[in-house]
């Protein structure tokens, strides 16, 4: 079928390009043919006559001519007079094509004559005419040609891969420049090791990996440590994407994988770097219509090489995808991807090595500390700490200083965090209804143990937030208890449990629109995920997938109508005793919430160490959890 449209589309651009030629030899032969049946036009035209043929007679009978030139070209003679006519001595005067008694009167006057014929150009002037237009013809049967040859060439080389190749790559990019996920380097630091001595691992039997897959988040780092392992190797390295391989006619896909791995062989020993494996890679058979699809057969084909009856010695793939449980099952099987590399998001020392990676080039007020900065941001990925150096340095440059300062790194990291800074609000009971907000958001979060301690509370805009509070925890939180999940929801419902405290129930907003969400979400999980409520240790609900990521079509809960019931109490149960608790605290704590809202809505923005300093002075701070029995 795509053989057929490919040479029909052949056929209709001869076709076009016959019907051009065929319009330019018309246009040429009409004036060829013009030219050719008025070749006088390319001369000028004689003078009008002074004489007419009879007069001329006369003249010569009388003996007033001197001499006599006939042009039988043009069909005229030139006389020259004795006397004068209309003050010209020499005339031109039209005479017929056969002048038998011009000649006779002129030789029996005795008047001296010639027959000077003028040059003919017409022959030469259609002989030019006609090789313009052979040339005109070649050159429109050679660009036909060449177009059809291109077309040809197109449908040859649809299938083919196309592959980025570097004999030997040089990216740019080493092992010393990929920070923060030393494990990972590690493991990747031995297939860089078994392409350049693989006799240290074949002597004692060890094979070479077949795959390695970076497995991670967006942001961390698998592209980058794919170009340092090409820059470390020094060996041959394609790189394609996997969205590539597919295209809307079926069988390319798998054409261009055969093509693939037929230059690695060629090149082997050689790297394969795929970005994007998910785009190809996705779970056979799902979806409404079934399996037999142009990215299946790409992916049937890729499985093929990896591990088929051909082995492909010498051949490293390197795959990244931040979607691992979305791939097809056979391509994770040991033989294919033999090792899988979780590349996460760095802890204290790996965002500390980031940071003065990027810092080599940008010029730093002496008094900024990295460690600083690496405790602010858990959570950042490596893209992340690149763009917040970034935006510090273009804040630098727009505030005209030499260096960057703590101040652009801060306004930085909240631009990251929150978005472009907006209008700050005037002093209004909107703006009071904020700091209300916030307060009670940053009062909780301080007063209860299990939470993070709050960072920042401001009233300066961001994004679509009117106001915001920051909280950074102390140290790396790779698992969460109980009480802090309470202790969070307690927080998120600050605000609202302010609003209605401050101004009653008539006066709440919409403002905990997006924490409401948030909550839900927790108290949720905590019931049907984590095991924690009185329905005991079950996990009765699983992320949902959706249907053309290999999921079922129908989401189906695997609980009884009263399960989903008590379900339902349970969060319910969790949220009111949190609001209440919330509420609890924002009564007993009145006159520092409207202290605090005084200095907030005078300054607009309080650091987390001054917040912390006022709090300690009106109340201690806990040193437990306040009750959380419900």
């Amino acid at each position: 079928m795509n053989k057929s449209r490919i040479q029909t589309g052949k056929q209709h651009s001869l076709a076009r390009g016959a019907a051009n030629l065929g319009s330019i030899a018309a246009s040429w032969l009409i004036l060829q043919s013009i030219l050719n049946a008025s070749p006088a036009l390319a001369d000028s035209r004689p003078p009008q006559p002074s004489l007419s043929y009879g007069e001329l007679l006369e003249k010569i009978q009388s003996r007033e001519v001197s001499n006599v030139e006939i042009d039988p070209t043009q069909q005229v003679v030139r006389v020259k007079l004795k006397t004068p006519v209309q003050g010209k001595s020499e005339v031109v005067v039209p005479i017929f094509l056969q002048n038998p008694e011009l000649i006779e009167t002129l030789r029996k006057n005795k008047v001296p004559f010639a027959v000077q014929p003028t040059a003919d150009n017409s022959a030469a002037l259609g002989f030019v005419v006609n090789l313009l237009l052979i040339m005109v013809l070649i050159a429109g049967l050679l660009m036909i040609l060449r177009r059809s040859a291109n077309v040809s060439n197109q449908a040859m080389n649809f299938g083919k891969s196309r592959a980025r190749f570097q004999m030997e790559a040089k990216t740019g990019v080493k092992f010393d420049d990929v920070a923060g996920i030393e494990e990972a380097k590690e493991e990747l630091g031995e297939i860089v090791t078994f392409l350049k001595q693989p006799e240290k691992f074949s002597a004692i039997g060890a094979r070479i990996p077949k795959g390695v897959l970076l497995i991670g988040p967006p942001g961390t780092g698998k592209t980058l440590l794919a170009k340092a392992i090409a820059g470390e190797a020094a060996v041959p390295f394609f790189s394609i994407s996997g969205s590539e391989f597919v295209e809307m006619f079926v069988g390319v896909g798998a054409s261009r994988v055969r093509d693939l791995f037929k230059k690695a062989k060629e090149n082997a020993p050689c790297l394969v770097f795929i970005d994007e494996i998910d785009a190809v890679g996705r779970q056979r058979g799902a979806g409404i219509g079934g399996g037999n699809d142009e990215r299946e057969q790409t992916l049937n084909q890729l499985l093929t090489e990896m591990d088929g009856f051909e082995g492909n010695s010498g051949i490293i793939i390197i795959a990244a995808t931040n979607r691992p449980d979305v791939l097809d099952a056979a391509l994770l099987r040991p033989g294919r991807f033999d090792r899988q590399i979780l590349v996460d998001a760095p802890d204290f020392k790996g965002r500390l090595e980031i940071l003065n990676v990027h810092s080599r080039n940008k010029k730093l007020d002496p008094e900024i500390s990295l460690e600083t900065i690496a405790r602010r941001t858990p959570g950042f990925t490596g893209a992340d700490l690149a763009n917040l150096l970034n935006e510090a340095a273009i804040l630098t440059a727009r505030r005209r200083k030499e260096a960057i300062t703590i101040d652009e790194i801060n306004d930085a990291v909240d631009r990251v965090v929150a978005g472009m800074e907006g209008t700050p609000l005037v002093d209004s009971k909107s703006k009071r209804l904020i700091a209300y907000h916030e307060v009670g958001h940053a009062i909780i979060g301080t007063l209860l143990k299990d939470h993070d301690p709050v960072q920042k509370v401001t009233l300066i805009p961001r994004g679509q937030a009117r106001g915001l509070t920051w909280f950074t925890p102390n140290e790396e939180q790779g698992l969460i208890s109980r009480a802090q999940i309470l202790a969070l929801i307690t927080s998120i419902l600050g605000g609202r449990a302010a609003e209605e405290v401050i101004f009653g129930d008539a006066e709440i907003t919409t403002g905990a629109g997006n924490d409401l969400e948030k909550i839900s979400s927790l108290a949720r999980q905590m019931v049907t995920r984590f095991g924690m409520s009185d329905l005991g240790p079950l996990s009765l609900e699983n992320q949902s997938g959706e249907v053309f990521l290999g999921r079922d079509f129908v989401a189906r809960n695997e609980y009884s109508e009263e399960i989903a019931a008590r379900i339902d109490s349970q969060v319910r149960n969790i949220i009111q005793h949190c609001y209440e608790q919330a509420k609890q605290i924002i009564q007993e704590n009145r006159t520092l919430i409207d202290r605090l809202v005084e200095i907030l809505v005078e300054q607009e923005t309080i650091e987390g160490d001054k917040f912390r300093q006022i709090v300690a002075e009106h109340v201690p701070l806990p040193e437990q959890q306040l009750a959380s029995n419900f």
